[in-house]
């Protein structure tokens, strides 16, 4: 009994140890396993994640459902468009996305006064105009979407050629443009709108290269009578860069009646190097607007009083020249 007893108790002794040794390997095996380097994922997630990188920074799923929703609303109509045709989505999502990488790396447009546009109600933005083609007033829409704390929508009045190119004048529509009439600016300015208007015309953005940076008349005033009327602010704006990206030495007259075109410019590249003539030179833009100048104290019928509409021209005019003054003295270089 005795002997018996002994050799089960051996028995046993044995079945520990062996059970000992093997979650001793048991353990070993899953600190070899924890060491080990993990066995790299799919390799189509990891390319997923490279083109993610490369097309949205990390964010591409994101920008990709946005970019579906929005063309699934385009085809089913599903958007909104305003009195006059203003496609808000369509103009911040697409129209104002061609030119924001000529904003922001071309011409590298600087603004200053950005917070003395008032971030809601009507404003009537009055800058210069230059440049043979209109890329300033562009520049200047995306500098109040894009960065203004409120990121307003610049709706601008445009002269009436612009409507009737055929392609231009839905798309000038489409991004919030109407005709440069004081019912249209009247009617913007008391639903709240940001306006612009360019009262050189024609006669600034085509003008020669040797008279740059000198305003020209700004005609009879009736952006002045469209702002006493409404009682909203004007905001003179000068804009520096838009004069030397296409330095006008010439007009071809004969072929600028052939067309039914104000002018046909002659540049120092175009045309002689065909379409390549046709890429602006890179300056440098600045683009500042100045203290607003406050029309509500004066009565609506005010606006009647050419007088006064003579003076507020005038003050708005010289406030715009002299900034531009100040602007090239503090200017480095043409393309700095």
């Amino acid at each position: 009994m005795a002997a018996n007893s002994a050799q089960a108790t051996e028995s046993e002794a044995s079945s520990a140890s062996e059970a000992e040794a093997e979650a001793d390997a048991e353990a070993e095996t899953e600190a070899d396993d924890a060491s080990a380097p993990s066995a790299p994922a799919r390799p189509r997630f990891d390319m997923i994640d490279t083109v993610g990188r490369l097309i949205g920074g990390g964010d591409w799923e994101r920008r990709a459902s946005r970019g579906l929703a929005f063309l699934r609303r385009r085809v089913t109509g599903d958007y909104e468009i305003d009195e006059f045709g203003f496609d808000r989505e369509l103009t911040e999502n697409v129209l104002l996305s061609l030119f924001r990488p000529l904003y922001e790396r071309y011409f590298r447009v600087e603004t200053r006064g950005l917070e003395r546009v008032p971030d809601k109600g009507g404003v009537l933005i009055v800058a210069n105009h230059s440049g043979t083609l209109p890329l300033d007033a562009i520049m200047t829409q995306i500098a109040l979407a894009d960065h203004h704390p409120a990121h307003r929508n610049l709706r601008m009045l445009a002269a009436d050629v612009v409507f009737t190119m055929p392609f231009v004048g839905e798309l000038a529509r489409k991004a919030g443009h109407t005709l440069a009439c004081n019912p249209d600016a009247e009617r913007l300015l008391t639903a709240g709108e940001v306006v612009g208007v360019w009262p050189e015309g024609f006669k600034g953005i085509g003008k020669p290269f040797a008279d740059r940076y000198r305003l020209q008349r700004f005609g009879r005033g009736g952006f002045v009578s469209a702002a006493l009327r409404t009682g909203t602010p004007i905001v003179p704006t000068a804009i520096v860069g838009a004069e030397e990206i296409y330095p006008k030495i010439g007009d071809i007259k004969p072929l600028a009646r052939l067309l039914g075109v104000p002018y046909v410019p002659v540049t120092p590249t175009f045309p002689w190097l065909g379409p390549l003539g046709l890429i602006p030179l890179p300056s440098k833009w600045y683009i500042a607007f100045g203290e607003p100048i406050d029309t509500s104290a004066y009565d609506p019928g005010s606006a009647d009083d050419p007088m006064l509409v003579f003076n507020l021209t005038d003050q708005v005019r010289e406030t715009i020249q002299d900034t531009l003054y100040r602007l090239l003295l503090q200017r480095r270089s043409v393309f700095f």
